[in-house]
């Protein structure tokens, strides 16, 4: 459901940029195209992103310990 309402905001957002036909085709496809094809990428984006926040934390905690 999630994924829906966000292809929708995206299918909205470029469908505007078109007029007419153009633009309820593109809003229609986009959506479709983005979950294909994005979906693997998502999750290798997000899981890097996660790790580096984790590695900035890891090392600001290292750095303000005193020994």
């Amino acid at each position: 459901m999630i994924g829906k309402i966000i292809g929708a905001a995206v299918g909205r957002r470029i469908a505007g940029r078109y007029n007419g036909g153009t633009g309820l085709l593109v809003g229609a496809l986009a959506p479709t195209i983005a979950r294909r094809a994005f979906g693997p990428l998502g999750l290798a984006v997000g899981g890097a992103y996660l790790a580096k926040k984790l590695w900035d934390r890891r090392n600001r905690a290292a750095a303000t310990r005193t020994y």
